[in-house]
Parts: structure tokens; C-alpha cells; sequence
């Protein structure tokens, strides 16, 4: 990304990673490296166990079901995600990491099981806010 200045086009600094990073993509890449190591948070594990109960229908390969704590639906284990009750945030720089740190990792109280459907409303609700 550029940015103009009086007609003269300067490129957006960057000052992080020996000069190969701005800050916003700095932060997104902590943000992301974050994201994915709280994957394997045990109280995420737990959420999914809480809401996990034996499949009984005719797929005889699938072991268990999801029940939407929205919807109240029952999902297989790939249409299930473990949403953050309250939401993680943004991590747009340092001021923002602590916070974000302590919502991203919170406990199994504060995360629910939604099918893909009511998540996608509940984050896009979250956006429009």
C-alpha cells in the first residue's frame, strides 16, 4: 500500500521484521499466531465435549453430534464451531494484547458450540457494531 503526500507517492513505512513488515501486518500476524495455538486450549476442547452426544443414525462412520447452542440443532463435528461469548476483539497493537490475550484464552464459561450458520450471524452482528 502507498500512501500521497503533496503528489509524491511514499510507500508505508516498515518498521517491523528487519524491514519487511508494517505494523498492521505485524499485528495481524500476532493475532493469527494466537488464534492458532488457542485451537488446542483445553477449555475449547471442553466446550465441544459438553455439547458432543452419540450419533445413532444411519452413518455408521460418525461416532458423534454437536448440538447449536443457538439453534438447538444437532451437527456433525466439522459444522460445529466454539464461539467466544464475548468476543476476543481486535489486536491492532500493543495497548490491545492484554486484553485480547485474557478473552481469547478465557474459560470454558465464557465459550459456546454454534453451527456455522448462527455463527456467521453472531460474528457479523459483532462487525456491524
Amino acid at each position: 500500500m502507498t500512501i500521497k503526500k503533496r503528489g509524491t507517492i511514499l510507500k508505508k513505512p516498515k518498521p517491523r521484521n528487519a524491514g519487511t513488515m508494517t505494523e498492521s501486518g505485524f499485528w495481524s500476524f500476532i493475532r493469527s499466531s494466537l488464534r492458532q495455538r488457542s485451537r488446542w486450549w483445553k477449555p475449547i476442547l471442553h466446550c465441544k465435549e459438553l455439547a458432543k452426544r452419540k450419533y445413532e443414525g444411519p452413518n455408521k462412520k460418525q461416532k458423534y453430534e454437536y448440538q447449536c447452542n443457538s439453534c438447538k440443532k444437532w451437527y456433525l463435528g466439522k459444522n460445529i464451531n466454539v464461539d467466544h461469548i464475548v468476543p476476543a476483539g481486535s489486536l491492532q497493537s500493543g495497548k490491545d494484547l492484554e486484553g485480547f490475550v485474557q478473552r481469547l484464552f478465557c474459560e470454558v464459561d465464557g465459550m459456546q458450540c454454534l453451527c456455522i450458520e448462527c455463527h456467521n450471524e453472531k460474528t457479523k452482528a459483532e462487525l456491524a457494531k
